[in-house]
């Protein structure tokens, strides 16, 4: 019983979101911010400042991501 509440207390703590599953995009909400990766050269980099992410933009699970199609091969 104590297991149980522990683990709501912790997944149902006030003004915090877990996401526990891949099966879904999300939408950024207002006033978001935070480092994100750009590929560069065909490698993911992690910025070094944080970004305003704009409102409505969509955030999706890497598997939604087909990381070949995004590197240029030279062929188109």
């Amino acid at each position: 019983m104590l297991t149980l509440f522990v683990a709501l207390a912790i997944g149902c703590a006030p003004g915090r979101t877990v996401l526990v599953t891949d099966d879904s995009p999300v939408r950024i909400g207002p006033e978001t911010t935070g480092r994100v990766y750009r590929l560069i050269d065909g490698d993911w980099v992690l910025s070094d400042d944080r970004v305003q992410l704009p409102e409505g933009w969509y955030a999706v699970p890497p598997r939604f991501v087909h990381p070949e199609a995004l590197v240029n091969d030279g062929s188109s």
